[in-house]
């Protein structure tokens, strides 16, 4: 993809309410990647649903404002809008608590989501949001499409099993897990492999996609691209908190990577990019491009 024409994307999945300590804010993995993906220029919808209450009003707002297009996004009678306890262990890493059934759980098919992904460079979707047989039909009916797509692995238990896994890895163009993700993964396919690049290798060799990505927290990550590995041993932040440091990694590293930018550099700018939000608060905080570069020139 050429670096004229912004890159079209679309994220499928929750979006959500973060709780901590009663304070809340905005998150879900797919939104946390659509909105770095938006800061960094690219034209991004997100397809999920939220309640016709006060959450999901406050959500539709706050998504408006930060520059995502909301007309895919659904309102639910039915369901409320979703809310995640989040904890905070003294490493800062987070625990979840996903409230069932809420609204993103119930995301409908209609023409304008169809039509969104069929007119889109790429799209990106969770394990998550599958939990539930309706999102999960939804998703894969939207998957029929030539559009890049990239599969953000984001194991909570006890909403996943490997059989749906597979089939969403399958898919996938682009298949992006943290360490601990890869090796649960590969260990439940047989894989006889102890380190993270054989198992990425085991990965691609058994399902259709031709790129990995793998982040390991503070000791960055490893990118498989063009059956070449990349890799970046991190950059040092004081850890604010974890959550979306991952989201916005991924979501830093495909708007590199399908803009043209080296594998190399795409890799550094995402791992860059994920660690000034793990040294931020929240999800999704506002990261100027000239601190991104600043860290990766310190280094």
């Amino acid at each position: 993809m050429n670096n004229h024409k912004k890159l079209k994307a679309v994220a499928f999945g929750e979006v959500l309410w973060d709780i901590f300590d009663n304070i809340k804010k905005i998150g879900g993995a797919p939104l946390n990647v659509a909105l770095r993906m938006k800061a960094l220029g690219a034209d991004v919808n997100m397809i999920s649903c939220v309640g016709n209450d006060s959450d999901g009003e406050a959500i539709i707002n706050e998504v408006k404002k930060l520059g995502l297009n909301t007309e895919t996004i659904l309102k639910s009678d039915n369901y409320p809008t979703g809310l995640v306890n989040v904890t905070l262990d003294e490493t800062k890493s987070a625990t979840y608590e996903i409230l069932y059934p809420s609204a993103w759980d119930k995301i409908i098919l209609n023409d304008t989501a169809r039509e969104t992904v069929q007119n889109a460079d790429v799209l990106i979707y969770g394990s998550l949001v599958c939990r539930d047989e309706v999102s999960r039909q939804t998703l894969e009916e939207l998957l029929h499409t030539d559009a890049y797509k990239v599969f953000d692995v984001n194991l909570r238990k006890p909403h996943y099993t490997y059989e749906i896994l597979k089939q969403l890895m399958d898919a996938a163009n682009l298949i992006k897990f943290n360490d601990e993700e890869l090796m649960e993964i590969s260990a439940a396919f047989d894989s006889p492999y102890t380190t993270l690049e054989e198992n990425m290798n085991f990965i691609c060799s058994f399902t259709n996609a031709i790129a990995i990505c793998v982040t390991r927290g503070k000791d960055g990550a490893l990118l498989l691209w063009d059956k070449h590995l990349y890799e970046n041993t991190g950059y040092v932040v004081k850890v604010e908190d974890t959550v979306g440091a991952g989201d916005s990694f991924l979501g830093a590293l495909v708007t590199s990577l399908l803009t043209g930018k080296e594998p190399q550099q795409a890799l550094n700018f995402a791992c860059a990019t994920g660690a000034l939000v793990a040294g931020s608060s929240g999800a999704n905080p506002e990261i100027l491009l000239s601190r991104i570069d600043d860290l990766i020139n310190q280094n």
